[in-house]
């Protein structure tokens, strides 16, 4: 008969693995279209659309990134707080003023946006002929503010099916209307498929959107004071990712000028695999991981419950999937390039054992968010970029392409530690006696398989030996000592 704490445990890991099968389908959809509309703009259109396709939207992403002000994630905080505190009134208030700031945001962005097309253009293209197509990206940002602001409201309101439908029609309508635009304007359809694109989004955002809250009554002034606080943590984030944002480009000018754009590419190949790949894991996760973490942020106790549950749960997903990754690193890498990318086979297994210790800091990272503590958020997110840098730079020095991967485990053993402070010595949490567990039996299988699949056995010996070595000690420490 299970113990209610069980029954508990086993309630919340069902929640979590249903929110992540729901939202994993939907990265995957996402991906799939994202694939599908760049093929047809490479068949239809070819290297020009392309190119002009990536500017245009790399642009957008910018824009939104630097004039949204971290309001999509920062957000969800307050609301799922007022949510855990049964408070309709708050929450209707928090609502109408995250709607408000998300449009304010969005016409801030859209004027910012026009401001800057000749300076988009020049840079961009070298001239400005170019000025009134960045120009009309300023309506974009707009549909792209108001998104934001619903995806918030659902994701903090916890109706994840629903935000899941809202992604999945603005996403496959974004697609059907592209489709023929492609296909009939040829190079003149780039830019407008990109505004019917975030029209699409915006649109099935605001059909779905949730109106068990109807709109408070809060004055401008109120709306001001009410979004302070979750703007200033929404800056600290924004500031967190343009950051690592910095060293990642940094590191790309490093590594062009240092081993050549074929260098880079291989670079870009393996952290495609790595990173992107597993973060659609991480992403599926963090969609019910982080408002539920929000609503209990005032206790410590229920926060480090929840932390160990979800390392628990993220090892347990990602364990099997990294390992399938290293045994069939080679064809895989293959299938999704060319043989001659086959020399970043060292750089994805050692990629692949840092995902765990991501896995295990990015669950711990979250608790900065969730007690809105922006400041400290953006000094470790500092701290870890100086470090992939760093490490990045001399681990390839040192040994080329396979420093790549050493440096990608390097690094997130460095993130891991730095966080771990701020969650043990800061927070004074604790992680349970499982979650040490998972953590060692996943690292030590990934480690010994890489390092089996890459004929290292007697390293591979040597580690079982003092794995063995070291629990027979302790074993005889403990029996001595009682």
């Amino acid at each position: 008969m299970k113990t209610s704490t069980g029954k508990a445990r086993s309630g919340l890991s069902r929640v979590i693995l249903k929110a992540m099968g729901i939202f994993g389908g939907v990265q995957v959809l996402s991906i799939l279209c994202s694939i599908v509309r760049t093929k047809l703009v490479a068949l239809w259109i070819g290297p020009v659309g392309v190119g002009l396709f990536g500017i245009f939207n790399q642009a957008l992403e910018m824009i939104n990134m630097a004039t949204n002000l971290g309001v999509r994630n920062s957000s969800v905080r307050d609301i799922s707080q007022a949510v855990e505190l049964r408070d309709t009134s708050l929450i209707q208030r928090i609502i109408t003023v995250v709607r408000r700031w998300s449009l304010w945001l969005g016409m801030g962005g859209a004027l910012i946006t026009l401001a800057l097309a000749p300076v988009l253009s020049r840079f961009s293209f070298g001239d400005y002929s170019h000025m009134w197509h960045f120009a009309a990206l300023a309506v974009a940002v707009l549909f792209m503010a108001l998104t934001n602001g619903e995806y918030a409201v659902l994701q903090g309101l916890s109706r994840l099916k629903r935000l899941a439908r809202v992604t999945v029609a603005g996403t496959i309508g974004g697609l059907l209307i592209s489709i023929p635009m492609f296909y009939f304007l040829r190079e003149r359809s780039v830019l407008p498929s990109i505004v019917a694109y975030a029209m699409c989004l915006v649109v099935a955002a605001l059909i779905l959107k949730d109106r068990q809250y109807p709109p408070a009554s809060v004055t401008a002034g109120q709306t001001v004071k009410m979004g302070a606080g979750f703007i200033k943590l929404g800056v600290f984030m924004t500031l967190g990712s343009f950051v690592s944002m910095l060293a990642s480009y940094a590191f790309v000018s490093w590594l062009n000028t240092r081993g050549g754009t074929q260098a880079v590419g291989f670079y870009q190949a393996g952290y495609t695999i790595v990173e992107k790949y597993a973060g659609l894991v991480f992403a599926a996760l963090g969609m019910e991981f982080y408002p539920r973490l929000a609503r209990v942020s005032a206790s410590g106790r229920r926060l480090a419950t929840f932390v160990s549950h979800e390392i628990n749960i993220a090892l347990m997903v990602l364990a099997p999937l990294l390992m399938a990754l290293v045994l069939l690193r080679e064809p895989l890498i293959c299938l999704l390039y060319r043989a001659d990318f086959l020399v970043i086979t060292a750089y994805v297994s050692w990629g692949a054992v840092g995902t765990l210790l991501r896995a295990v800091s990015w669950c711990m990272a979250f608790v900065m968010l969730a007690k809105g503590d922006g400041k400290l958020f953006l000094l470790t997110e500092t701290l870890s970029a100086v470090t992939v840098l760093t490490l990045g730079m001399l681990c390839y020095s040192r040994w080329g392409i396979d420093g790549l991967g050493y440096a990608y485990l390097a690094s997130y053993a460095v993130y891991t530690v730095i966080v771990g402070v701020v969650y043990f010595a800061h927070y004074r949490l604790k992680l349970s006696s499982w979650c040490w567990l998972s953590l060692a039996a996943t690292g030590f299988a990934c480690v010994v398989m890489v390092l089996l699949v890459d004929r290292h056995l007697w390293i591979g010996a040597i580690i079982l030996l003092s794995i063995v070595a070291a629990v027979a000690l302790r074993r005889t420490w403990l029996s001595w000592k009682g």
